[in-house]
């Protein structure tokens, strides 16, 4: 497992912006990554993935709004959040898959076994 620790989360309006950022302790290089949230009373939803090779999943309700990004070189996930809505407040949590695991359900909670601790995401309207 590797530990992640998210940041950037914060509190905004409707129609802005924020950027999260998962810091790793390890190389993420053969990892598959993901964004995940959880809000009061719901489950754990997938919201974006990068794989290993490259390939990018995200949730319907995020897609033209969300981007995610990883830098191999910096250990280092990130979640550009634009035209954020109130449904977007959540606690978001940055995982990671098995070292040089297949990923076959990129949202899925079940593919990951590590986790950060979560940052806060709150929109206001």
């Amino acid at each position: 497992q590797v530990q992640l620790q998210e940041s950037g989360g914060g509190s905004v309006q409707a129609g802005g912006s924020l950027r999260l950022s998962c810091l790793a302790s390890g190389s993420i290089t053969m990892r598959s990554m993901a964004w995940f949230r959880q809000s009061l009373g719901k489950e754990r939803e997938g919201v974006a993935a990068v794989c290993t090779d490259g390939a990018r999943t995200y949730a319907d309700s995020v897609k033209g709004r969300f981007t995610c990004s990883k830098d191999n070189g910096a250990n280092s996930l990130y979640l550009d959040m634009n035209s954020l809505k109130p449904e977007d407040t959540a606690m978001y949590y940055c995982a990671a898959a098995e070292y040089m695991m297949i990923v076959r359900r990129p949202l899925a909670v079940e593919e990951y076994n590590s986790w950060g601790q979560g940052t806060q995401v709150t929109v206001s309207s």
